[in-house]
């Protein structure tokens, strides 16, 4: 599970000059544009959120619940069993059934378009091509889907993101990924808040308030 979260998340701010002339279908580009704008304006980002795992014959093959944190290159992370955090140049993984905590230090030399915690509301800005999938109704809000195509895909583990935006709000409701192997991961919101006050304590990991903690140093 960890390499999939740190590789996703391992598979959850705009548009810069660079993505717009990557942009070829200007439907999309008009969304990711207003997308950008509005994600721009957030100070930090709460968000709930489910992760649905398909098979390759498109049964469920694990179902959770996760939040995450997001100030800058700053994040938290929380899954079922495990917690990410990071302040931007150190990351805590810790495994809470082992009461143990794994200490790396942040790789900044990461693919662009691999997804990760810092950039999974801002994916879309670097690195791919995109298309304008159309329009659904969800839970009531008009939901508009862009497909994103790695322009490399011979980096990546995936060969599309689908990404789903509220038209309404500007916000991002999901993301989808189809996986080369033929297996899908599949991200929806339940909730998003902005702009919450969070202090610098928020993004470290404090191994004295976890007795009998295991710590692991792996930074070089």
């Amino acid at each position: 599970m960890k390499k999939l979260l740190l590789s996703f998340v391992l598979c959850l701010s705009v548009i810069a000059m660079q993505a717009q002339e990557e942009t070829v279908d200007a439907k999309a580009n008009a969304v990711l544009q207003a997308l950008t704008k509005k994600t721009k304006t957030y100070k930090t980002i709460k968000a709930a959120f489910d992760i649905i795992m398909y098979s390759k014959d498109k049964k469920v093959t694990d179902n959770q619940k996760g939040n995450l944190i997001v100030k800058g290159g700053k994040y938290k992370l929380e899954v079922k069993n495990q917690t990410v955090i990071s302040d931007s140049t150190t990351m805590w993984t810790y495994l809470k059934d082992a009461n143990e905590v794994q200490i790396n230090n942040v790789d900044h030399s990461a693919n662009q378009s691999t997804i990760s915690p810092t950039n999974i509301f801002t994916i879309y800005e670097k690195g791919f091509k995109s298309h304008y999938d159309g329009e659904t109704t969800e839970k009531g809000a008009t939901i508009e889907t862009i497909d994103l195509y790695p322009k490399h895909p011979e980096k990546e583990k995936y060969h599309t993101l689908k990404l789903k935006v509220d038209k309404n709000k500007n916000q991002i409701t999901g993301v989808v990924v189809f996986m080369k192997d033929g297996t899908v991961m599949e991200y929806n919101i339940d909730s998003f808040a902005t702009d919450t006050d969070l202090g610098d304590a928020t993004f470290k990991f404090n191994p004295k308030d976890y007795p009998g903690i295991d710590v692991e140093d792996l930074r070089e």
